[in-house]
């Protein structure tokens, strides 16, 4: 038996898989058994946020198309489509149960822009104030590469400190993590438990997509690691099991799980900078800055850096790589890239002379940089 007793915060990723039936349509009788359990769990007085897919097949099913498109217009389109729809729905349901559902669509940007992302950290805890279930999405209509998160495993695994999650529960057509992939190996095992996400557990991931959804087993692995290193505990379960979410908050081996205990617990600072920013550029930097950053976890001086790629102002978030591309470390600049490419290689009393000001002594001050955990010397 699990533990789960201290839970307090829950977020609910749910599947398109979860949602809909074989041939990809929306099935309400499947959305209604998973809003059951939440509601059961939620009057245990446990707070939920639901991210949840859906919109582009429920745009397919409302027009009656035979197949997903996979034009990006296309899919966008039936996302603005579907998304009322799919709203409509959970509305319905809800309200069965006497529960108020609200919408967020968000995108990477919204994290990524610290006003945004304060803005929408309030509207979370407001709408938890008010008792009413928040239900996430991407906002497809508008996602374009530059700015979309990419699938809703990931997205759930960002929202967990805005509402100061325990732990987030993947809801999927999947038991959880295999030792091999179980769609070509009968004899694969489930891995009932997860205490940190090593190079084993992550070459376990061999991806098998929903054709209904985007997220494999791969990204399943990936957001475990942005919960974990949070303090925050993840779930994987299989959506058709019966009761399964309410097996799990029970303590009962359902799934697979993994323990927040085992991550790096960042503060929320840190985490946005590692996580839920946006890096827009590289600063390459010697060995001796290298070893500087690894060892003591220094600030970032001009004098270690070799060169700059991309273009990124004062207060951006940019990856610290060394000569041989391997990342670092992530950190918040303290001058654009077109004053580090001036000031590169130069002792910090120098700056002033280049630049005719100097604010900072450092590049990327040690308190808004990040290292990449387990990078080696």
């Amino acid at each position: 038996m699990r533990d789960l007793k201290n839970i307090k915060n829950l977020v609910i990723k749910i599947g398109s898989s979860s949602l809909c039936d074989d041939e990809g349509n929306i099935n309400k009788e499947k959305i209604l058994n998973l809003i059951q359990q939440i509601a059961y769990i939620k009057r245990k007085g446990i707070n939920i946020t639901l991210v949840s897919s859906g919109a582009i097949n429920a745009g397919v099913h409302i027009m009656n198309l035979a197949k997903r498109p996979q034009t990006i217009p296309q899919k966008q389109a039936l996302a603005a489509i579907g998304q009322a729809s799919l709203m409509q729905i959970y509305e319905e349901l809800f309200s069965l149960f006497n529960l108020r559902c609200a919408q967020i669509l968000l995108n990477h940007d919204d994290f990524d822009d610290r006003k945004r992302l304060m803005n929408f950290n309030n509207a979370m805890q407001a709408l938890i104030d008010y008792d009413v279930v928040p239900i996430i999405n991407e906002n497809d209509t508008l996602a374009v590469e530059e700015i979309k998160v990419g699938d809703n495993d990931t997205l759930a695994s960002l929202v967990v400190p805005a509402v100061n999650a325990d732990m987030v529960v993947l809801v999927s057509d999947i038991n959880g993590l295999y030792d091999d992939n179980p769609h070509t190996n009968e004899n694969a095992k489930l891995i009932k438990n997860v205490n940190g996400i090593t190079k084993e557990i992550e070459d376990m991931a061999k991806d098998a997509s929903s054709k209904v959804g985007t997220g494999g087993m791969i990204t399943k692995i990936k957001a475990a690691k942005v919960c974990n290193d949070f303090g925050c505990d993840m779930a994987i379960v299989n959506g058709n099991q019966q009761n399964v979410l309410v097996d799990l908050m029970d303590g009962k081996d359902v799934g697979t799980y993994f323990s927040g205990v085992a991550g790096r617990t960042l503060n929320s600072r840190q985490h946005w900078i590692m996580y839920r920013s946006m890096p827009k550029g590289s600063i390459i930097v010697d060995d001796g800055a290298k070893l500087a950053l690894i060892n003591n976890h220094t600030s970032l001086l001009p004098k270690g850096i070799v060169d700059v790629r991309g273009n990124f102002l004062i207060s951006q978030i940019v990856d610290i790589i060394d000569i041989n591309n391997i990342l670092l470390a992530r950190g918040m600049v303290n001058y654009s890239s077109d004053e580090i490419k001036l000031i590169k290689g130069l002792n910090t009393r120098e700056i002033k002379n280049v630049l005719h000001y100097k604010d900072y002594d450092e590049v990327v001050h040690a308190n808004n940089l990040v290292l990449v955990e387990g990078v080696k010397k």
